[in-house]
This record gives C-alpha cells, structure tokens and sequence, in this order.
C-alpha cells in the first residue's frame, strides 16, 4: 500500500513552517519540533521513495547538516529538563553549577545554529522543500508498514543479554521504523503498531537523556567517587536502563519481527564508555 498523500504533503508543509521559525528563535519546543520534521522527510525520501534525485539529495544533505546542529542544541535542552527534575539534597552547589555549565553552553551552541541557519539560507532550503513536494509520487513508494517493519529487522538479536550499544541502536531503529509507518493510510493495525513503536520510543528516549546527563556530569565534576550527585545519576540511568532492557524484551513490535545479526555482548549499565556516535545521536 502506497503512502498517504496528505500524510507526506503535510511533513513538507510543517517543515516550511519550522525552518522559518528557527532561523528566528531557537527555543526548546522549535529545535525539537524542526528535528523531528527533518527526520520524518529524511525516512520518506530514504526508506519509502525508490529513487532519490541530485536535487533532493542536495536538500537532505542541507538540511542534515542543520539538524544537527540542531541536535546538539536539543541535548542541552533534554538534560537541562532532566536535570531540574531531580530533587535531592545533596551537592545543591554542585547541581547549581551543572545548570549554570549547561546553560552557558547551550547558549553558545544556540548561536553557532542561528549563524548557520540564517534567513538566506531558510529561504533557499524552503524553496526546495516546495520542488520536492511537486516531485514525490506517492503511487510509487514503498508500503510504510513493510518499510518500518524492514527497518526493525535491522536491530540485532534479542536472545542475549542486552547492552547499552545495542539499546542505542534499537532507540534509532526504533525512531526510524515509527516515522515510517506514520505515512501508512489510517487503520487499526497502523494505529496499534505505531502506538506501539512511540510507547517503546518513550521510554528508550528517556533512558538515553538520562545517560546523557549522566556522562556530561562526570566530565565536569567528576566520577561516583568524587561526587554524591553523579552517584545519584549513575543510579537513576541504571534504574531507566533497566526499563529500557524490560520494555524492549517485552515490545510486541520487535518480536514479531525476524532480527538477523550478530550477537550482543554484555556491558554493565552505566558505564562511562558508552560510544561517543551513539551520545550524539539525540533524541527526537
């Protein structure tokens, strides 16, 4: 079954709508709302439409380069929210001097992405988006739950203990395979499915943002050892990680699904050598 027409026209419209609006104001709710627009035309144009033409993939290239910056942007914001939930006692200086870091430095990212994406550069990147939009032929694309469910088959494996690189990549796939099948034509089957991927897309979300922070704070204040407040955070990513690991082995979504693969290896949660292109993979 082709993608739905108003489906796909509506992520060109939005993603007009959010360039515009961050190349003016870059708050927390606009980089997010850009990023997961970009990503929905990037799975359109990458898993769903056969062939991609000079042009388009000149516009995606654009517009990855955007996004992320973007993403850099979006895991301040996520740590940040995270951050100021956590209510403890302890090290209230420390937690204090986290913020203020996390701030500062959003703050200067804010303004590398309002340099890269200037109004000239807004301009040209929706004129694209309109000529791309007249050139997709929806008659001609994948069937997006075959497609999402491809894109599942990608994950490794889950008859093994599950380690933090493997949840990295299933949280992408994840992501991938959701946006995919949010182009099918409305039907409960679409409706379960995808209600299924964004409730596993939750949870693994939450896990990384935590992980995150968790790795930023021992950079700056040091390891369990030398701060109660990074040992209060390696607890609370072990206990997200450990939803994590329950949610996945329990998804109907990937079970149902063939996984070829290498096995996984073990690594105990919360360990700071997490890989570094997995931390920059943000969420969306």
């Amino acid at each position: 079954m082709a993608i739905a027409s108003e489906r796909y026209q509506r992520v060109f419209r939005k993603l007009e709508r959010e360039v515009e609006k961050l190349s003016a104001q870059q708050r927390a709710e606009t980089v997010h709302s850009f990023r997961t627009s970009t990503r929905r035309l990037e799975i359109l144009l990458e898993e769903l439409i056969p062939e991609r033409t000079r042009k388009q993939k000149k516009l995606l290239k654009m517009l990855r380069g955007i996004r992320k910056q973007a993403g850099k942007v979006r895991d301040l914001d996520v740590q940040l929210a995270a951050l100021r939930t956590l209510k403890i006692s302890l090290e209230p200086r420390r937690k204090t001097q986290l913020l203020q870091g996390l701030i500062e430095l959003r703050a200067m990212l804010e303004k590398k992405l309002r340099k890269t994406l200037t109004k000239q550069v807004a301009r040209e990147i929706r004129k694209r988006l309109k000529r791309t939009s007249k050139e997709v032929k929806p008659k001609t694309s994948r069937d997006p739950l075959t497609a999402a469910r491809g894109i599942l088959s990608r994950v490794a494996p889950l008859n093994g203990p599950l380690t933090e690189d493997a949840l990295h990549r299933c949280r992408i796939l994840v992501k991938r395979a959701r946006y995919a099948a949010e182009f099918a034509p409305e039907s409960s089957a679409a409706t379960e499915f995808i209600t299924q991927l964004k409730r596993l897309q939750d949870i693994l979300g939450n896990w990384h943002d935590w992980e995150t922070l968790t790795h930023t704070a021992s950079e700056r204040l040091g390891d369990v050892n030398q701060s109660s407040l990074v040992a209060v955070l390696h607890n609370v990513t072990g206990g997200k990680f450990r939803q994590a690991v329950a949610a996945v082995s329990a998804s109907p979504a990937l079970h149902a699904t063939p996984k070829p693969g290498p096995s996984l290896a073990s690594r105990k949660p919360g360990a700071k050598t997490a890989p570094q292109a997995a931390r920059t993979e943000s969420a969306a």
